[in-house]
């Protein structure tokens, strides 16, 4: 009689180890980030930093600073355009800085020309190096992504780059049009928009740029809204602290750890119940 032999014994499960949750689902490229930040050991393991920069849907997020954050600075609306993602990364870029005591040496580029701008190291020290994470976000040209990647390189941060993904780059001439590119920084894109739909439908601008009519903000003032913003957020890029007060009662999920001296006193409490009950059982034998 032949037998089967069974190739995945019960010791082949036992050791079977199954992939990230997020790998599972297809949201984090695990392999990708390893090769990013990945350090020879030549260079004494130094550490190798991400500027990571992720989109939801109304939300931006590089590394330690958010989106949400720009009211404060004076944008209450369109916090996930090009614009907005510049001033992110400007933001990130100047918090970090300010958090190395290097924001007075390192002031990035500070009038937003649209040009391409890479930080030049000082005599001093050299600036603070990060590498592009940009995920599963697809790198075609005018990406926001790239938005934030220039914001944090005129705030003073040193990315390797090309300027062949930046909004305005022109693939003929295979060069960047500056004057372009900054219209996107300071939102001329999205004035445009809101002037066109303005005058074709009137229903739909209504509805779209429902925020920004909320908030007083017109076409023409687009550009001047964004200057400001720059300038609030050089002027001071350190986080808030919260406000948030904390929990005057800590739920607690598991059972409190006794002391000695209280386990003691438990188990001669449980002592007297028992030999209560087999007092009270011997009583009813002899009744």
């Amino acid at each position: 009689m032949a037998f089967v032999k069974a190739q995945k014994s019960k010791a082949y499960f036992k050791r079977f180890q199954v992939k990230f949750k997020r790998r599972r689902e297809g949201k984090t490229d695990y392999r990708a980030r390893i090769r990013l930040i990945n350090q020879d050991k030549n260079k004494y393991n130094t550490p190798k930093y991400r500027f990571v920069v992720r989109f939801v849907s109304n939300n931006l997020t590089t590394a330690i600073s958010f989106a949400h954050e720009l009211p404060r600075y004076g944008l209450e609306a369109g916090l996930t355009n090009y614009a907005a993602a510049y001033c992110t990364g400007l933001l990130l870029a100047r918090r970090v800085l300010k958090m190395l005591e290097m924001d007075d040496e390192y002031q990035g580029n500070v009038e937003a020309t649209g040009e391409d701008f890479s930080v030049e190291p000082t005599e001093s020290r050299r600036p603070f190096r990060a590498l592009l994470d940009v995920g599963l976000i697809k790198t075609t040209t005018g990406n926001r992504v790239f938005g934030a990647l220039k914001g944090a390189l005129d705030g003073g941060l040193d990315i390797p780059h090309s300027d062949r993904r930046f909004a305005g780059f022109k693939k003929d001439d295979k060069q960047l049009d500056a004057e372009v590119h900054r219209k996107y920084i300071f939102g001329s894109h999205v004035a445009a928009y809101m002037r066109t739909l303005m005058e074709d439908e009137p229903e739909k601008y209504q509805s779209h740029f429902s925020e920004y009519i909320k908030r007083g903000i017109e076409p023409n003032g687009i550009e001047e809204l964004y200057k400001k913003v720059h300038d609030a957020i050089r002027a001071d890029p350190t986080p808030l602290k919260s406000e948030k007060a904390p929990p005057k009662e800590h739920k607690r999920y598991n059972l409190k750890k006794l002391t000695y001296e209280e386990r003691k006193a438990k188990l001669i409490e449980r002592l007297n119940v028992l030999n209560a009950a087999g007092r009270d059982d011997d009583d009813d034998e002899d009744e």
